[in-house]
């Protein structure tokens, strides 16, 4: 077992494309932790989402043995966290696994909205940072800028910052000495009880769930008998081991080692990140911070071809047991057919599960819009948690409606500024800071969260030309003027295309709804109403006129009783038609109606 003092944990925290994957794989090559033949560009990131898009989504974790210049070796434990906003609770619980940071900034581009929610993270935990400015090889790298924004924004002293280029290795041995010398050993008694924290976990099709664990205090060996403090659950350790970044077997764990145990565990949702672990018998206090994953955006999935039902059924099974934060139960629409409600962490974990839904099982997917948990109130003193807007009750049951607002974290060139206030007054922002770091702006607004789902992230980059950055995080909940829009197509109601919306707005969304919906809906031979509604009131209105020959325009002959019993049968069959014939909405229809802009 490798002695306290010869042990640092850290993690590297950056902002999404700043160079955070390649300065992990510098520091494993550089130390021969991997042979070279084996190297590989992420190499901690597994999926290929993960390297395709450039980002990390699970953690992982890699064991570095190090030798430092001083003669002594030491023993490096490093986890690459996720950098997105939507996984800030596997982030937090990470940074409590670990006694230091590496924030990584890239020297070209500055500070940016994920790098300062990271690194805030980092000292809520007490970290010790040490800072990295990455990408020096570059023509339009400026490390003195870069630098005097890190002390204005964050407040961190950047005078001992490390000068990297993680592309060619320049600066990685004098990163590798400040983990040694720069951040603290963990500390941990191997004579108490165990106590060992959930970091991580994800299911192996022949182990079972593998379970990422930091030893607080205590061991952990082979065959012994273990406690899930958050369920009560007990279970026998068959393996544990240490992560080079290939799994290796060990005896034991001890205070301040970082590493993975098997248990024939079926279920990852019976391991849930940030759970205190302990031995069978013994009695100690839950380590702080602990909360199971909520689910924050819930939107419809639905197979394009019906008959696909069961494999997508399948497929969400199997990403499930992958994934304890993602929920789902089975609902159908009349106009859609069967599918799935799902809860998600955010708009990107909803992105990658639909990603790796049609990519991995071949399933062409329709999404309905996103939508948020709204408390409604009602007037008997209940309340309701409203995933889907469908499930609305009846408007004179409410008493009133609470929405969840976010604290949305921008920066931004000062020449897009007033574009930025334009957009969050729009989406019914309140500002509460605007400040300046050199020539960006840091605006920070309060915001309703289903304002920001809908398509808030890509009105902020097309306004300012791809150059802003955004974070946020939840904020509270709060009572708004909110109603429930209903779309009616030929007096019938689709309740896929049904949403919560401020009353205010209400009837310039409904109003795009109807226009885009009269584009896209083929003509039938009957006229179509297309319908928005509040309740009873309708909102807007669209009408598709009937595919019909005009009898009326000309008869043969000038016959007049002719044209009358044309008239009256035309007449007959519309009727017809009305009553036994049904309204055929392509799917097309739904797919643009559903991504439309506000």
């Amino acid at each position: 077992m490798t002695p306290l003092s010869h042990i640092r944990n850290f993690s590297i925290v950056a902002h999404i494309d700043h160079g955070k994957s390649t300065l992990a794989d510098r520091l494993i090559q550089s130390t021969n932790t991997v042979a070279e033949r084996d190297m590989k560009a992420q190499m901690l990131d597994s999926m290929d989402i993960e390297r395709e898009r450039g980002i990390t989504i699970k953690a992982n974790t890699v064991r570095i043995d190090y030798t430092a210049k001083n003669g002594e070796s030491y023993v490096l434990n490093l986890i690459d966290t996720p950098g997105h906003v939507d996984f800030a609770y596997e982030v937090s619980r990470s940074m409590r696994a670990v006694e230091g940071s590496l924030l990584v900034v890239d020297s070209t581009q500055g500070v940016e909205a994920q790098t300062l929610a990271n690194v805030y993270h980092a000292l809520d935990a007490d970290h010790e940072i040490v800072p990295i400015f990455n990408k020096i090889d570059l023509p339009a790298s400026d490390v003195s800028r870069v630098a005097q924004q890190v002390e204005d924004v964050i407040g961190l002293d950047a005078s001992g910052a490390i000068a990297v280029s993680a592309k060619t290795g320049e600066g990685i041995m004098e990163t590798l000495e400040a983990i040694v010398h720069h951040l603290p050993a963990p500390k941990g008694d191997p004579d108490a009880p165990l106590k060992a924290m959930l970091v991580d976990s994800w299911y192996d099709s022949y182990l079972g769930v593998i379970v990422l664990v930091r030893i607080i205090d205590g061991k952990l060996k082979k065959g012994e008998r273990i406690r899930f403090l958050s369920n009560d659950t007990v279970h026998g350790v068959d393996r544990i081991g240490v992560f080079r970044p290939e799994m290796t077997p060990v005896d034991e764990l001890g205070p301040g080692e970082i590493g993975f145990l098997t248990a024939s565990i079926k279920q990852v949702r019976d391991t849930r990140v940030g759970d205190t672990i302990t031995h069978h018998k013994s009695e100690v206090e839950a380590l702080p911070g602990f909360k199971p994953a909520q689910p924050v955006v819930f939107c419809g999935l639905f197979p394009v071809d019906s008959a696909l039902f069961e494999d997508l059924r399948e497929a969400i099974d199997k990403l499930a047991l992958n994934d304890a934060s993602f929920s789902f139960e089975m609902e159908s629409s009349a106009a859609l057919g069967f599918g799935f409600r799902c809860g998600f962490l955010g708009l990107l974990h909803l992105e990658v599960i639909r990603d790796r839904i049609e990519r991995e099982y071949d399933i062409d997917l329709i999404t309905t819009a996103p939508s948020v948990i709204y408390h409604v109130h009602q007037k008997d003193g209940t309340k309701i948690d409203l995933h889907n807007p469908a499930d609305m009750p009846d408007m004179t049951l409410v008493d009133h409606i609470e929405e969840p607002r976010i604290t949305a974290t921008i920066l931004v060139p000062d020449e897009y500024l007033g574009e930025v206030l334009k957009l969050c007054q729009d989406r019914r922002g309140i500002q509460e800071d605007l400040t300046y770091a050199g020539s960006r702006a840091l605006v920070v607004y309060d915001l309703p969260l289903n304002e920001v789902v809908f398509d808030f992230y890509d009105r902020l980059k097309s306004v300012t030309k791809g150059y802003a950055s955004f974070d946020y995080t939840l904020k509270d909940y709060r009572e708004d003027n909110l109603v429930k829009m209903s779309v009616l197509v030929n007096d019938e109601p689709v309740d896929a295309l049904s949403m919560m919306v401020h009353r205010d707005r209400a009837e310039t969304r409904g109003r795009a709804m109807v226009e885009k919906l009269k584009d896209l809906i083929p003509r039938h031979m009957f006229k179509i109403p297309i319908q928005a509604a509040i309740g009873g009131k309708v909102i807007a209105r669209e009408t598709l006129s009937a595919m019909r020959k005009d009898v009326t325009a000309k008869c043969y002959g000038g016959d007049a009783s002719r044209k009358r019993k044309l008239l009256d049968k035309q007449k007959a069959g519309k009727k017809k038609m009305r009553q036994f014939g049904k309204v055929d909405i392509p799917q097309e229809a739904f797919i643009s109606a559903l991504k439309m802009d506000s």
